[in-house]
């Protein structure tokens, strides 16, 4: 059975860990997603910030800006119009950043793949995505999943190390 640092030191009142540990939970405690959404998914992104769902007991916190955000929820159809504002408020955002891409037609361009000329077949195409979220559009139950698989996928960072390229 592994003890937790709380429960390990829990006599003295100090705690041991590794400050990537430290700086990945805090980050990963506090993501501040931009609102980006673009159809019908916007509405169940709104939906899983409602007092319901409440995205911010996880520290999910809504900002307007993309300066102050660390996290863009890409929900809904992205067209070929859309492409080049999307990649600039991508641009826009510090690092780290992180993207999560919500609901099939910014997954794969959704029902108008094959026929529609005018929408982008995944935002994974301009943006590096991280976290896909499925469904048409997806329950948001779904996006609280992923922002969770976000948080795991924080937390196994490795800030300070050089990065190798």
């Amino acid at each position: 059975m592994k003890l937790t640092l709380l429960e390990k030191y829990d006599q003295d009142n100090i705690i041991v860990g590794k400050v990537d540990e430290l700086i990945n939970w805090a980050r990963s405690n506090s993501q501040w997603y931009f609102q980006f959404g673009l159809a019908c998914c916007a509405i169940e992104m709104m939906a899983a910030a409602a007092p319901r769902h409440d995205l911010e007991r996880f520290g999910a916190m809504p900002r307007a800006s993309p300066r102050q955000s660390d996290v863009m929820i890409v929900a809904g159809t992205v067209t070929l119009k859309m492409v080049e504002r999307v990649r600039r408020l991508y641009e826009q955002m510090a690092d780290p950043k992180y993207v999560i891409s919500m609901g099939s037609c910014s997954n794969s361009g959704g029902p108008y793949w094959q026929h529609g000329y005018h929408v982008l077949k995944g935002v994974d195409q301009i943006l590096p995505v991280d976290i896909y979220i499925a469904g048409c559009p997806p329950r948001p139950e779904a996006l609280l999943q992923g922002l969770l698989e976000l948080q795991k996928k924080i937390k196994e960072e490795t800030p300070l190390r050089k990065k190798t390229v």
